[in-house]
């Protein structure tokens, strides 16, 4: 058994439209970003808790991959495991289908809740109130992007009383197929909070600088480089000690916001404009 519970609440979600999955999840538990989220692009998420069992999450993804439902991965991984009175498990499929399970012996309050596209659960909680923020802010925020949407579902959570043993610990997993750095990774976003006063305030900090640094900008907002631009590109380019906006970028870790010199992304313009 281990050692000590992963106080936690957290929600598995998807969007389909988008092509993403993920989690997000808070606990009074070091690093919890370490043990609980796990999702792979068209497959699912899943979220492993409570004496968590980490194996849920691969062999949960594994099992989903060969076509089981959300519901027929809970009963699989949790028949199994002879130690599932202590398990709690939050389960999205790759058609958004949900399920999640909590053990009889988990620690009070404990218990989820699904809907179309996620799984919301907690333990060690204040109260249900918790997990019904979850659930409720993942219902209202349709049409947000998954990322920020499971952000404001923590938020909700936290304002209702979350963890009742305090706070510790975050993290934000999302998966999109090619969606991650220069299209060469499944991983859209994932950060985490290892061990900090406020764990959701500092994810949501790092979100931000994430989403500057590798946001996409609609390309229809980008901006012509007309012949003033050029002049002052230049003049900012030349004070930072640099010859090319390609050149700048990458130094800045901005280069996934830089398709050469005709256009310029307008977060990159302020961005320069700001350290020029």
């Amino acid at each position: 058994m281990a050692d000590a519970p992963v106080a936690t609440y957290s929600i598995c979600a998807c969007d389909l439209a988008a092509g993403q999955w993920g989690v997000a999840t808070q606990s009074k538990f070091l690093a919890v970003g370490s043990v609980v989220p796990w999702a792979a692009p068209h497959v699912g998420s899943i979220a492993t808790q409570a004496y968590a069992n980490p194996r849920y999450g691969p062999d949960g993804l594994a099992l989903l991959g060969k076509g089981l439902s959300a519901e027929e991965v809970v009963d699989r991984l949790t028949s199994a495991d002879e130690e599932r009175a202590i398990r709690q498990v939050g389960v999205v499929d790759g058609t958004g289908r949900a399920a999640t399970f909590t053990g009889g012996d988990c620690h009070a309050w404990a218990g989820g809740r699904t809907g179309d596209g996620y799984a919301a659960q907690g333990n060690i909680l204040v109260s249900g109130e918790t997990v019904d923020a979850l659930a409720a802010t993942f219902e209202a925020t349709a049409g947000t992007p998954l990322a920020v949407r499971m952000l404001d579902c923590l938020d909700a959570a936290e304002a209702a009383g979350g963890d009742s043993r305090g706070r510790q610990s975050a993290a934000l997993l999302v998966v999109e197929r090619d969606g991650g750095y220069a299209g060469l990774s499944d991983t859209l976003v994932d950060l985490r909070v290892d061990d900090h006063a406020d764990p959701l305030g500092e994810l949501r900090r790092l979100h931000h600088i994430h989403d500057d640094l590798f946001g996409q900008t609609p390309r229809e907002n980008w901006i012509a480089v007309d012949e003033a631009l050029r002049a002052e590109l230049d003049e900012l380019l030349g004070r930072a000690g640099h010859s090319t906006l390609a050149d700048w970028a990458g130094v800045e870790n901005l280069e996934e916001r830089v398709d050469g010199e005709d256009e310029v992304d307008p977060v990159v313009l302020a961005r320069l404009r700001e350290v020029g």
